[in-house]
């Protein structure tokens, strides 16, 4: 059984510029098939932008979503985890800040993100968000 986050993480992270529109941020989640996206100056986690945000904090105030930046509308100063963390410590963070993913950072650089459907795949496999969570989405 897991018991790390580098053990149900998602390695590797996708991310955009501060300054990336949330057209292109919108059309690198379409393309890689996910909901969040790393809002990155270099090295440096800003912020964690989701689709979600995209469509609450943008498109539903009526703003130009070619000209508002991924910046403007992420979740700055995001909560992060590390990789030899237990799994419990996300969970806690997560309820604690009530966020659905944590980007993972190691020795100062973002190496992945866990979510909570990779939480719930590895501690409940049997339960509807684990099961949603492996679901692969119609086209």
């Amino acid at each position: 059984m897991a018991e790390f986050v580098r053990d149900v993480m998602t390695a590797g992270v996708v991310a955009v510029r501060p300054d990336a529109s949330l057209v292109e941020a919108a059309q690198l989640m379409r393309a890689q098939d996910i909901g969040d996206v790393v809002v990155a100056d270099g090295q440096d986690v800003l912020g964690v932008l989701t689709d979600r945000d995209i469509t609450v904090r943008a498109v539903a105030d009526g703003v130009d979503p070619l000209t508002v930046s991924a910046r403007s509308v992420c979740t700055r100063d995001p909560v992060v985890i590390g990789p030899g963390e237990r799994l419990s410590v996300a969970v806690s963070l997560m309820r604690e800040h009530a966020v659905r993913r944590l980007p993972v950072v190691e020795d100062g650089l973002p190496v992945g993100v866990v979510s909570l459907g990779d939480l719930a795949e590895a501690r409940d496999p049997g339960s509807a968000l684990a099961e949603i969570s492996r679901a692969v989405p119609d086209e």
